[in-house]
């Protein structure tokens, strides 16, 4: 399988000749609610994503209950400064009684519903799901037997890449590909919480194709869906965005993520740049036909008699095509026209 084949999420193809793949990721945002979980999958159906996204883990699955400098987030951090990793992810986590309504919802609403798994039991929990797909989470890329863990399920992985090097990456994805999996989408990520644009560095994702032979996409964490769509343009196939009902009801990732109307926004505008990239051909589209007839041609500007000479006030370049080029002219300037030529004749060499 190549960067350049379709893969089936379920029964939705990705590649580069299909609409984006968008992700909704609601990582923690339910704010600890069910109801406002299912509020968001409801949301997300309306905006068109293909796919809903979850994280698979509880805090004594993620991290250790210590309270040490390693196990604290430097104080400086802008969302999180200070903070226990055993508290956030306790505050983060979704649990697992509601993965089962969630995807349901989702996929009776016509969304495809998957997660991270972040441990062993949290693939084999999904597995009992049938979810169709599994994500590797940025700082997982290196716990290679749980890369071959989601692997071996035979569904296609998604590998992000925040943080990581090339060395990593070629590590996860030959990890994936031993166990003969190869639907493998590799996702171009900073993972910083909001991640600066200027910090995206899109134009490795062609980079990262080229080098790996696997599709690539985006995990986007800039603000507002101008690096997605950029991305797009460059060659992405897949787009993870995480999402909220609104940002003003706070949320462990809430300042980073799009609310529904800029996630139908996000859809509508992947797909723009999906259909815009066509083909490397240079010159005329179907669409221009008509437009061709309206290019400059010179034509007679009044009526002449045969005998007269070519000159500006009665040759000029004019729409619509038809006549001879505007360049022409040079050369046609000084001839006799051979027989009467009314006004609006195209100026052709028949009449010269």
């Amino acid at each position: 399988m190549s960067a350049s084949s379709t893969i089936n999420f379920g029964d939705v193809p990705v590649g580069p000749e299909h609409q984006p793949f968008v992700i909704a990721e609601m990582s923690g945002n339910h704010n600890g609610d069910l109801e406002r979980a299912k509020d968001i999958v409801r949301a997300m159906a309306e905006t068109g994503v293909q796919a809903l996204k979850l994280q698979t883990y509880t805090a004594d699955t993620i991290t250790l209950d210590v309270d040490l400098p390693a196990f604290r987030l430097p104080s400086e951090h802008e969302l999180w400064g200070g903070a226990r990793l055993y508290d956030l992810y306790q505050e983060a986590h979704t649990p697992w009684e509601w993965h089962e309504p969630i995807f349901e919802l989702a996929n009776s609403l016509g969304m495809l519903a998957f997660s991270s798994p972040f441990d062993p039991t949290a693939i084999d929990f999904l597995e009992k799901l049938n979810v169709p797909a599994y994500k590797v989470a940025s700082n997982e890329i290196g716990d290679l037997p749980l890369v071959r863990g989601m692997a071996e399920t035979g569904k296609p992985i998604i590998i992000s890449t925040g943080s990581a090097t090339l060395m990593d990456i070629d590590a996860a994805v030959r990890a994936a590909r031993s166990t003969g999996n190869e639907q493998i989408v590799v996702l171009s990520c900073t993972a910083s919480y909001p991640a600066p644009p200027e910090q995206s560095n899109l134009r490795s994702i062609p980079v990262l194709r080229d080098a790996l032979g696997v599709q690539i996409g985006l995990s986007d964490h800039t603000m507002g869906i101008g690096a997605s769509i950029a991305a797009v343009a460059l060659g992405a196939t897949v787009i993870e965005k995480h999402v909220t009902l609104s940002r003003a009801d706070g949320g462990v990732d809430s300042a980073f993520s799009l609310e529904p109307d800029e996630v139908k926004a996000l859809v509508e505008g992947t797909k723009v740049a999906q259909q815009a990239l066509g083909e490397p051909i240079v010159g005329p589209k179907q669409a221009e036909q008509n437009v061709l007839r309206f290019r400059r041609s010179l034509y007679v500007t009044r009526d002449v008699k045969a005998g007269e000479k070519v000159a500006p006030d009665n040759v000029r370049s004019v729409r619509p095509a038809g006549g001879l080029p505007p360049d022409a002219f040079a050369s046609v300037e000084g001839r006799e026209f051979r027989q009467d030529t009314p006004k609006g004749t195209p100026l052709t060499w028949d009449v010269l």
